[in-house]
């Protein structure tokens, strides 16, 4: 019967008891399990862990960019592990990592939130942030409020020429000081 259709007989399920066949075109049930596959796919994310290594006495221009690069990993929808590195008597002051996550976390609260709070692992404290949608979109919400109504309240605004007045120097009616060069000496330091 499939053979004069020109279909295939595909069983379907062979635990069942009998087993269950279908008169079917098998190359276009392969195919469309396929693109079901490649679908369910694209729909998974796939979710990276990033780190970021700091150490104790960063600077504050090594602290921007590094602080830059985990808002870049987070707005992708990574998440990232922020490692202080401790070395020696640094040990001494976890206080100090501490500080450093935590200003971390605040510079990044527009694009992520803290999943593990800080915690010393040997001779590392480490912590993870996660991406936080909603906080995301109310920072883009805000930036695009800001764009609207122009420049931010907390910045100047550029284009306004400056009228803050220039302190004057006070006039004086005294003439000016002649300069006196005094000759130079001539020493012969040669002898002969």
């Amino acid at each position: 019967m499939a053979r004069e259709l020109e279909l295939d007989l595909v069983e379907v399920a062979d635990k069942a008891n009998p087993p269950v066949c279908r008169i079917m075109d098998y190359g276009k049930y392969k195919y469309e399990a396929a693109q079901r596959a490649k679908e369910s796919r694209k729909k998974s994310t796939n979710v990276v862990v990033k780190e970021m290594k700091y150490r104790p006495k960063i600077g504050a221009g090594d602290f921007g960019t590094k602080t830059k690069k985990v808002e870049h990993f987070l707005s992708e929808g990574h998440k990232v592990k922020v490692t202080i590195m401790f070395r020696g008597r640094e040990m001494q002051h976890p206080e100090l990592g501490r500080k450093i996550l935590d200003q971390v976390a605040e510079a990044v609260v527009d694009q992520g939130r803290v999943e593990v709070y800080p915690r010393l692992d040997g001779r590392n404290m480490t912590m993870v942030l996660g991406p936080d949608k909603k906080a995301q979109a109310a920072a883009e919400k805000r930036r695009q409020a800001e764009t609207e109504e122009g420049a931010p309240a907390d910045q100047p605004v550029t284009d306004a020429p400056d009228t803050t007045p220039v302190a004057e120097a006070p006039e004086t009616t005294e003439a000016p000081a002649e300069v006196v060069e005094a000759p130079a000496e001539v020493t012969d330091t040669a002898e002969a």
